[in-house]
C-alpha cells in the first residue's frame, strides 16, 4: 500500500503539486477574497516549462491550450464583474499544467460545487429572497444590456450588498474532486 502510494506520488507528481497550490489558493482567498499573482503567475508558467520539458513543442502546445480553455472559461464572469481575476489566472494555471480536457472537466467539477457552496451561504444566512431577486437582476441585465463594461460597472456598484463566494475554495475542492475521481494521484 505505502509503495503504491509514493509510486503514484513520484508518477503523478505534477497532480500533487497543482493540488497543493490549489489548497494553498482556496485558503488565501477564504481569507483575502483574493488569489495572489505570487502564486498564478508562477504556476502558468511553472506548467508550461514542465509541458516543454516532458512533452516538447507538442506539449508546450497542450499547455498553451489547455492555458487558454481555463482563462476562456472564467473570462466571461470576469468581464461583467462577476468573479476576481485571481481565479480566472488560477484556472489558467491549472490549465497549464493538465491541458485542456482535465481544465474543462475540472472546471465543470468546480461549477457544481460552487453552485452547492453558494446555494448553502444563502440559506444559512436565510435571504433567499434578497439573493434570489439579485440572480434574476442579473440575468435580466446579461440578456438586456449585453455590454461587458457596463455589466461590469453595475456588478461594481451592486458588489457591497452581494454575498461574495471566494471562487478559489471550489476550483480548489472541484479540480481536486476530479483528480481523485479519476484515479490522477495514484
Amino acid at each position: 500500500m505505502m509503495d503504491e502510494l509514493l509510486s503514484g506520488i513520484t508518477e503523478n507528481w505534477h497532480i500533487w503539486l497543482v493540488s497543493a497550490l490549489l489548497v494553498v489558493a482556496a485558503v488565501i482567498d477564504g481569507y483575502e477574497l483574493k488569489v495572489p499573482n505570487w502564486l498564478t503567475f508562477p504556476m502558468i508558467i511553472s506548467g508550461w516549462i514542465y509541458s516543454f520539458a516532458f512533452y516538447g513543442w507538442a506539449g508546450l502546445g497542450w499547455s498553451l491550450a489547455g492555458t487558454a480553455v481555463g482563462l476562456g472559461l472564467l473570462l466571461p464572469a470576469y468581464a461583467i464583474g462577476g468573479m476576481g481575476a485571481g481565479d480566472v489566472k488560477l484556472l489558467a494555471g491549472v490549465g497549464a499544467w493538465v491541458w485542456a480536457t482535465h481544465t474543462f472537466w475540472a472546471f465543470a467539477v468546480s461549477a457544481v460545487v460552487g453552485g452547492l457552496i453558494a446555494l448553502a451561504m444563502v440559506l444559512y444566512r436565510r435571504a433567499w429572497a434578497h439573493h434570489k431577486d439579485q440572480f434574476l437582476a442579473i440575468l435580466t441585465e446579461i440578456f438586456i444590456i449585453r455590454d461587458p463594461n457596463q455589466l461590469a460597472a453595475l456588478a461594481a456598484e451592486r458588489k457591497g450588498r452581494m454575498l461574495l463566494l471566494p471562487y478559489g475554495i471550489p476550483i480548489a475542492v472541484g479540480t481536486i474532486a476530479y483528480f481523485a475521481w479519476w484515479g490522477m494521484y495514484l
